[in-house]
């Protein structure tokens, strides 16, 4: 009988050995130098800003969802990729994303068009309440300056903005560039929003609380190829047709 348990035990005893031996084969062990998890709202700064696109457009700046830096590819050209289903073929678009695989071969332009929409619902929510905190860590200081006259007229005014996103109905890629391996690829969000402006009475001067509207936005995004911060951030925003 004690044979028996002891051998019963000592099976045990192997298996869990075995098992613990592959947790640690499979998921590695912590060596205190990991990467934290990607947080596609931290503010770049280690790069100075992009600059910003010919033509005097609106320029505003943000964080958005980029993939891990990969080793930057040496400076022959690439084989062109057919990017159907995410930008137009044998488009300037099209030739720009090229650019930036050439750079950058790991960037994913799906993944990136998904970051944006997070980008994209946080600041419209976090300039809806007046939250200076995450606008700062989100814009660069130029258009923080205008979001914050923006925030205190409101206040000065005794208004308050209630925003609901119903859906982003769709983010696409509409243009890339690069210059100097910064690359600005700009996107397109067809959104719908629930949106009204209450005075101090509570009245609703602006919008409706019921009311979904569709709304089109342009934002373009910058960020230096190769750099060692993956983050993506907002260099120019425009209203949409």
């Amino acid at each position: 009988m004690q044979d028996s348990l002891d051998l019963t035990t000592l099976i045990f005893l192997g298996l869990a050995v075995f098992v613990i031996w592959k947790l640690r084969s499979v998921l590695g062990q912590k060596t205190g130098n990991e990467r934290p998890p990607f947080n596609p709202l931290v503010r770049r700064r280690e790069e100075p800003p992009a600059a910003p696109r010919d033509g005097g457009d609106n320029v505003v700046r943000l964080p958005g969802a980029g993939p891990d830096r990969a080793a930057a590819a040496p400076a022959t050209a690439t084989v062109a990729r057919n990017w159907k289903g995410v930008v137009e073929p044998n488009s300037p678009a099209a030739r720009g994303l090229d650019q930036v695989l050439q750079l950058e071969p790991a960037f994913d332009p799906r993944a990136f068009a998904d970051g944006a929409k997070v980008a994209y619902e946080t600041i419209v929510m976090a300039f809806a309440k007046g939250d200076r905190r995450t606008l700062k860590s989100l814009l660069s200081r130029e258009v923080a300056e205008g979001f914050e006259r923006a925030i205190q007229s409101r206040e000065r005014a005794g208004q308050t903005v209630e925003t609901t996103f119903v859906s982003i109905d769709r983010a696409e890629i509409v243009g890339v560039d690069v210059r100097n391996r910064v690359a600005q690829i700009t996107v397109r969000f067809l959104s719908k929003l629930i949106t009204a402006t209450r005075n101090a009475q509570g009245a609703v001067v602006d919008g409706s609380p019921e009311t979904v509207v569709d709304v089109t936005d342009v934002w373009t995004f910058a960020r230096t190829l190769g750099s060692r911060d993956p983050n993506w951030q907002l260099v120019a925003t425009e209203a949409g047709q």
